[in-house]
């Protein structure tokens, strides 16, 4: 399989040349999923001699990108059993949508996508939007994070009326850990106490690494395990040199700071219900922060293998 690789440095006028037609953006899609050799979906099959192409028939309703694997004996395309599956919205303005959400950098609106891609109702335009945030959320992570980890907790959404902001009603508390100079792993919580922020720790950083917090009492605790230094916002305290360390939380407090520019800029209002999901947005934005717009949306493209998100009414008992 013979496909032009994209561009390090693609920008939104080449993607628009690259993706103009239907066939070139499956093409890219190809090359992006099946850069080892064609794998069918079906039975996981590898081997390139068990594949044959079939033409594309209009009459016979055969679309383009057909292939027939002799080992499963089924038909596939590059599509199946990913979050592009039996999408009604073409291939073109999913890839298109896909880039424009990796390379802004807080976020864009469905509203947005919904005028810029001419995508007939904002219902299809949010549900595309959160396909391909359900395609970058990670299911689980190879291994924990170690170094020095800078945690904090934030409260994200709704209206915060109560006197000096203590009134969290209507907020939903989010916790994030971010290794220094790497990267950051992000999670609604059910409520913020010590046993719960100290599992979250517990779960992602490796033991005998360096983490640093705010004076929050629930942080206390986690020594002889991790190495746990803090500083106290509420003294005027950001940083503190400590020989050739900083202690400090300065990273993780411009994740949320980004992230709430993002919700109260471009969404305005995020559900509990779906914020995991823009936190896996704002998450693989950070993560891929060092690569070009291009490159960041090819290594989103790979995580649409096997996340088919389908949204049904549960039929009543």
């Amino acid at each position: 399989m013979k496909t032009k690789p994209a561009p390090k440095d693609l920008t939104l006028i080449q993607l628009f040349d690259r993706f103009g037609t239907d066939e070139k953006a499956r093409k890219h899609l190809e090359s992006v999923l099946w850069k080892g050799g064609i794998v069918c979906p079906k039975c996981q099959c590898n081997d390139q001699s068990k594949f044959s192409d079939i033409a594309p028939n209009e009459a016979a309703k055969t679309r383009a990108g057909l292939r027939w694997c002799a080992n499963c004996k089924d038909k596939f395309t590059v599509t199946i059993g990913t979050i592009f599956e039996d999408s009604h919205i073409p291939l073109r303005k999913w890839l298109i949508a896909w880039y424009l959400l990796c390379s802004s950098k807080k976020g864009i609106s469905s509203l947005q996508l919904q005028r810029l891609l001419e995508i007939g109702s904002y219902r299809s335009a949010l549900f595309m939007a959160h396909r391909i945030r359900h395609a970058l959320k990670e299911t689980g992570y190879a291994e924990k994070m170690t170094g020095t980890i800078e945690v904090d907790e934030t409260f994200v959404g709704g209206t915060n009326k109560g006197v000096g902001g203590g009134n969290r009603k209507h907020l939903t508390p989010v916790v994030a850990m971010v290794q220094r100079g790497g990267e950051v792993r992000s999670k609604v919580m059910p409520t913020v106490n010590g046993a719960n922020l100290k599992q979250a720790i517990r779960d992602n950083v490796q033991i005998c690494s360096e983490v640093h917090t705010d004076a929050n009492y629930a942080y206390r605790g986690l020594e002889p395990k991790f190495t746990h230094k803090s500083v106290k916002h509420c003294a005027g305290e950001y940083s503190r040199h400590e020989g050739e360390n900083v202690v400090t939380t300065a990273s993780v407090e411009s994740f949320f700071s980004l992230l709430k520019r993002g919700v109260v800029g471009t969404f305005h209002h995020v559900s509990a219900q779906h914020l995991p999901l823009y936190l896996a947005e704002f998450d693989h934005r950070h993560n891929c922060r060092k690569m070009t717009d291009g490159e960041r949306t090819d290594v989103g493209l790979l995580k649409a293998q096997g996340k088919r998100l389908i949204y049904k009414t549960q039929s009543q008992p």
